[in-house]
């Protein structure tokens, strides 16, 4: 190589040519690249009609490339012209060319895969030299890989549209595609119309499906309402709606998910209660599945098909009761909490082995969840709690397991879940992960200093969540702090306080209803010094950094810490607030009670304050751990214990704790009646009782 060909410097408006015919994959990555050098050098790329003056080259691949013959294989080769040196970006197949392109902008331009969601600082640039070097792309640990982008419900709310556009969709696609992922379900019951599917097709990424929604079809019930959801009496009509699906999207890069759950992701004998047995489900279950594989199989060549050992259908195929085709790929879940084992069932948790034994021959994948919906302890609005360690032994041994065929990760809201997400990138692609040094290089990728001080925060989040029960995964979420909570309000202002609450046995056992809220005060009050301690840290490096780096820390480290503090607040001075009133204590029920609704607001005032810039209204569609419905649940518990004892004028209160006592004897009610706020007595109240020593703080 001469000394010309040493390196390629670009700089200004860098010339590129697109060979022979650019399919959608490859026109939305070279929008990508024009974008993202346009960025960092100041100048918009031209797109020239001739080889001979580019100086970038994008193209397949030929024969004398010698580029690795696999799907998805790219890399760079370089020539000269000249003087002119050009750099050739080359893909095995249009996917490859995708790859190529998204790694040039990481390696050379510094476009981080998450830098849309991270805020990235992107450093402008005069010149980029790039060495003219060989390179092959390594094969990827998982052939397929992608995301369930599920609990969505911030991407709905974020914009006005519906179901969400383009505007949202492509910089959920690109991130995925950034990382080296080829695999999506893009929401869970989107609207049928909505651009979701064509976009993710477009952009290159094969498609595939929910576990309850097989082949993509239909639900039956909303095409077929009133009708009876069973495929024993309706088989004519679930097949006229799988037929439809595989008409619609034969034309695509498709996994086709077989499965048989009810209407609503529920097991179908909820819906046909004849199926009693696990003989006779395990055999409608198989039996439908041959089915959605034979008429697959009659429309699509080579397709490529999986079954979701998921919830119930994995307790079936692990006793026996299902047998399934030999080609199709095994998909085992975890719990929801980074455990490959059964999931938990509203109080029962049996934690069965979700990995193939050693014996099931075919080929295995993974549904794995970073982020989860149960109504229970789970992790929505905030990072994954546990430890990085935790999903790298999990998916380690998944992979040992012979379960790296399929890697399909439940990523949510993407902003929240940036660094779990990235921890799941380097498995898919490299088959391990050195977590400590994965981090160091996550953290320094998207900030500019105190790097050790970051990760250490990083670090000792999982060390700060609140262990719920007895297993390495039992670490609470911010779901914790609030489906619990309401059910409590919900069970004590019913009038049931008088019997447990059956909904939390999981987490309390089957004990009084006084139990069930003291154990969950036991288990808070720990938490509340363990996240006010990680936020005095957190708060201490955020002082030291610069105002882009602090902005990004703040949404993606002291927000979490932030809905995690204030929703163990809260739930603590609720759980305060029930044994105060049991003892008949009103007016100290009622300022635990303010302190819980103050906690909570603090909540609810953080999702606001995250809805900066591009992120406005980003969190106005939070339906799932749902802030604002406990701020109004507790409020209306506050309303209600206020009943007793103070009403109905609302003065009694203040007249017996607060009116100075010579006042008490001569006042005059035409003048004195005017009933303070909910907030001002509380506050006043509080003052007074810690005064006097009435109302232990804590």
């Amino acid at each position: 190589m001469s000394e010309l060909m040493d390196q390629l410097r670009l700089e200004g408006h860098v010339r590129i040519y697109a060979a022979g015919e650019r399919p959608a994959p490859v026109e939305h990555a070279l929008r990508m690249l024009q974008r993202d050098l346009e960025t960092v050098l100041g100048a918009q790329p031209e797109i020239v009609t001739t080889l001979g003056e580019a100086q970038m080259v994008i193209r397949l691949a030929e024969e004398a490339d010698h580029c690795p013959q696999r799907p998805e294989a790219y890399g760079y080769r370089s020539s000269q012209d000249g003087d002119n040196v050009q750099l050739h970006i080359i893909g095995y197949d249009e996917l490859g060319i995708v790859y190529g392109i998204l790694e040039f902008t990481r390696r050379y331009l510094g476009i981080q895969p998450f830098w849309y969601w991270m805020d990235q600082s992107i450093e402008r640039r005069n010149k980029i030299v790039i060495p003219c070097e060989n390179y092959d792309s390594s094969e990827a640990k998982v052939r397929y890989r992608g995301w369930f982008v599920n609990d969505e419900v911030c991407l709905i709310g974020w914009k006005e549209p519906y179901p969400p556009t383009r505007e949202v969709w492509e910089p959920v696609f690109e991130a995925l595609l950034r990382c080296g992922g080829n695999m999506v379900i893009p929401g869970t019951d989107l609207p049928k119309d909505g651009i979701h599917y064509t976009l993710a097709a477009e952009m290159g990424l094969w498609v595939t499906h929910h576990h309850a929604e097989p082949l993509g079809a239909e639900m039956f019930l909303r095409a077929f309402p009133g009708r009876m959801a069973s495929y024993q009496q309706e088989p004519e009509l679930f097949e006229q709606l799988w037929q439809e699906a595989i008409n619609e999207q034969k034309g695509r890069k498709v996994l086709w998910v077989l499965s048989f759950r009810g209407q609503g992701d529920a097991p179908f004998w909820m819906n046909d209660p004849s199926f009693d047995t696990s003989e006779k489900r395990g055999a409608m279950i198989s039996k439908v599945i041959r089915r959605q594989y034979e008429m697959i199989g009659s429309a699509v060549p080579d397709p490529v098909c999986c079954v979701a050992l998921y919830g119930e259908i994995s307790e079936l195929y692990k006793g026996g009761y299902i047998d399934l085709p030999e080609d199709v790929i095994k998909i085992w879940a975890d719990n929801g909490y980074g455990k490959m084992v059964s999931r938990r069932h509203n109080n029962l948790n049996y934690r069965v082995n979700a990995l193939p034994a050693a014996d099931d021959g075919g080929k295995h994948g993974v549904y794995y969840h970073v982020t989860f919906h149960d109504l229970q302890a789970s992790n929505h609005l905030t990072l994954y709690p546990g430890p990085a360690g935790l999903l790298k032994q999990e998916i380690e041994h998944a992979f040992a397991a012979r379960a790296h065929e399929y890697l399909l990760v439940n990523s949510g809201n993407i902003r929240q879940h940036v660094y779990s997400l990235d921890i799941m990138r380097e498995l898919w692609l490299n088959g391990e992960i050195n977590a400590e040094l994965h981090l160091d290089l996550f953290v320094s990728s998207y900030y500019s200093s105190h790097h050790d001080e970051l990760a250490a925060l990083y670090r000792s989040y999982a060390e700060a969540a609140i262990p719920y029960g007895p297993n390495e995964d039992d670490l609470a979420g911010d779901e914790y702090y609030h489906h619990p909570a309401r059910q409590i309000i919900g069970h004590w202002l019913q009038g049931k306080a008088g019997t447990p609450d059956s909904r939390l046995i999981w987490a309390v056992g089957d004990v009084p209803f006084a139990e069930q809220v003291k154990g969950f005060e036991e288990r808070l009050a720990p938490g509340i010094r363990k996240w006010t301690e990680w936020l005095a840290r957190c708060n201490e490096v955020l002082a030291k950094l610069e105002p882009g780096d602090q902005r990004r820390a703040i949404d993606q480290l002291r927000f979490h810490g932030e809905l995690h503090l204030s929703g163990c607040e809260g739930f603590y001075w609720l759980s305060r607030a029930y044994g105060e009133f049991a003892a008949q204590r009103y007016p100290q029920a009622f300022v635990f009670a303010s302190e819980s609704l103050w906690s909570y607001r603090r909540g609810l005032a953080a999702l606001r304050e995250s809805e900066h810039g591009k992120w406005e209204r980003f969190y106005q569609a939070d339906w799932l751990t749902n802030i604002e419905s406990t701020v109004h649940n507790v409020d209306t518990l506050r309303r209600f214990i206020r009943m007793f004892g103070d009403s109905p004028d609302f003065f009694l209160w203040y007249k017996a704790y607060l009116m100075p006592e010579t006042e008490k004897y001569i006042y005059l009610e035409n003048t004195h009646r005017n009933p303070l706020s909910d907030d001002e007595l509380a506050e006043r109240l509080k003052q007074h009782f810690t005064t006097n020593k009435e109302c232990d703080s804590r």
